[in-house]
This record gives structure tokens, sequence and C-alpha cells, in this order.
């Protein structure tokens, strides 16, 4: 009965995104239903971008507040709804505006670059947005000589600060209770367990930093690493030629990679790396916001036009 139901379900939402001209986003570490109804799946500001694309007015966004907010960001002319305002980010909320103002005012001459993880307040006071993708492209952007207040993520910013080498960077202690989770316990045992799969990473992972230093030592030579976003992890698995995959990022992740080359397996480093944020959204909460126009998520102008800026500056060097 309950197979019955969720098919009913889908069948109603996607009969009434096509009545009601709505483009339906997913982030990937949604729930594997609401993936099913969706338009389009990807990361958060892949999504956003390609919102902007379509010629529907109404986004409804199944991901978390501020992946709603960056949308209306870039897409200030459409309706955005979000299935469960209460989806929040514990990345996101470890840094208040407040507390950015402050930092900036200790560094006064520094470019403050943020993770797209952050609020449409906290975007509106940076110099420069990035991606777990880009963070690295972004950096190396910014003239040597000056000083970076990277934030929030520690583990992205460690890894940042490794690969291009900069001396002057500040980073704040900021983590993804998911990422963070995710120990080099887990890897090692994982991978101990599966002597012929390659690993993909997340770079905001508790575990870059060892790994990190792993890699340089040549430690894990016997083994294909890569730390990579979450696109960057998709099309990893796809153009590898291997079977098996040991997965480091939130587990929603895996239902897509299974769908999109169902001859490979792929195991999660870590079975408790789901967020809990994430899989606050449901399918009776996507009808429910479909029929309802709820939640509608809005951004002031003065926060948006400044939080652009950031966003749009980036997109320049990517």
């Amino acid at each position: 009965m309950l197979v019955q139901d969720t098919s009913k379900l889908k069948e109603d939402i996607l009969r009434l995104k096509k009545e009601k001209d709505v483009v339906i986003l997913a982030h990937n570490y949604q729930i594997p239903g609401i993936q099913d109804i969706a338009d389009f799946t990807g990361d958060s500001l892949g999504l956003s971008r390609q919102a902007a694309k379509v010629d529907q007015k109404t986004i409804l966004f199944c991901g978390v507040h501020f992946m709603a907010e960056t949308a209306k960001i870039i897409s200030p002319q459409k309706k955005v709804l979000i299935p469960d305002l209460e989806a929040g980010c514990s990345l996101s909320d470890s840094i208040t505006l407040d507390e950015l103002k402050n930092w900036k005012k200790q560094h006064p001459n520094a470019i403050a670059v943020g993770y797209v993880n952050t609020t449409a307040e906290i975007k509106s006071e940076l110099d420069y947005c990035c991606t777990s993708s880009n963070a690295v492209n972004v950096v190396n952007a910014i003239p040597k000589d000056k000083e970076i207040l990277f934030l929030p993520d520690m583990f992205l910013g460690s890894y940042v600060a490794k690969v291009t080498g900069r001396k002057n960077m500040h980073i704040w202690a900021g983590e993804c209770h998911v990422h963070a989770g995710i120990t080099p316990d887990d890897v090692t045992k994982k991978l101990d367990s599966m002597k012929d799969s390659e690993f993909v990473i997340h770079p905001e992972c508790s575990c870059t930093t060892p790994m990190l230093y792993d890699l340089a030592s040549g430690s894990f030579n016997d083994r294909n690493v890569s730390i990579l976003s979450t696109e960057g992890m998709l099309n990893k698995v796809k153009d590898s030629k291997a079977k098996n995959f040991v997965v480091a990022t939130e587990t929603g992740i895996l239902y897509r990679m299974q769908k999109e080359n169902p001859d490979k397996t792929f195991v999660p480093a870590s079975d408790k790396a789901e967020c809990q944020h994430m899989k606050m959204n449901t399918l009776e909460k996507v009808y429910d916001s479909l029929v309802q126009d709820k939640y509608e998520v809005t951004v002031p102008k003065n926060i948006a036009d400044k939080a652009r800026l950031a966003i749009d500056r980036m997109l320049a060097i990517s």
C-alpha cells in the first residue's frame, strides 16, 4: 500500500508542477523519491545557475534554506519555494553576521572568501564566494600578498591552504557536522574491506587534512584517491574504469551514483553520514508546497545586491 501511495504522490507532483509551471530542483543529498521527481539534480550553486536559465517563473528548491536564498539572489525576478523552512545547515549556522564583521575589523586589509554554504547576509559581507570545486581557483586569483579570511568550513579551508601553499590564510573554525563525522578510521576500515576500490572524498570531511599528508608522503600509492566536489565525484565515478568505490560524503549521493552507473558498486565511507536537515524534505511536503505555494524564500534587495557581487566575482573566475 505504501508503494502505491508513494507512486500516486509522485504522479500528483509531476502533474502539479506541469500545471503550475514550476521547476523542481533537488540537491544530491535529497531522498531518492525527491530526486526522482526533480527536473534537475545537482549541487547547490549548479542548481541555482540552472534555475536562472529555465523559462519557469517559480522554483521549488528541495535542499536547505541557504540554497533557496542563493537561487533567489541569482533569479530575483522568480518566486522561490522550499518544502520546509526549518531545513537549515550546521555549516551555514557556524558563523553569524556579527562574528564576520568583527573578524573583518581585526583584519581590515584582508579579502573575505566565503563558501557558498552561507546565508545571504554572510554573502553580502564577502568579497568572493566559492564552492568546493572552485575554492582553489578563487584563492589563487587573489594576489599573494593579500591576507585572506576563509569561512566557514575549516576542513575545506585547510585543504585549500595546503593545495595553494598560502601562508596568509585565516580559517574560520566551522564545520558541517555530517562531513566532520567521517573520520580517518571510518575511511581506513572501508578501504581495507574493499581492496580493489577507488576512494572519492569531499574536502569538507574531517579526514581530508590527514589524508592530504598521507597522499603527499605516498601512503596511498596503491590506491586511487580523489578529493572532489559532489559533481566532481559524480563525473569521476562515471569516467573511471573501476567497478567499486568508497564514497566519503553525505550518503544521499549514492542513489544518483548507482542510478547513473548500475554496473558499479558504491559504499559509503560512513553509514552515519546523513544530514537530518536535508532529510526534512519529503514528498508530502513537496506536494503541499506545490498546492499551497509554500514556503516562499525572500532576500531583501540591499542584501541580495551585495551578495550577488560576491557570487558574480566567483563565477568570473570559475
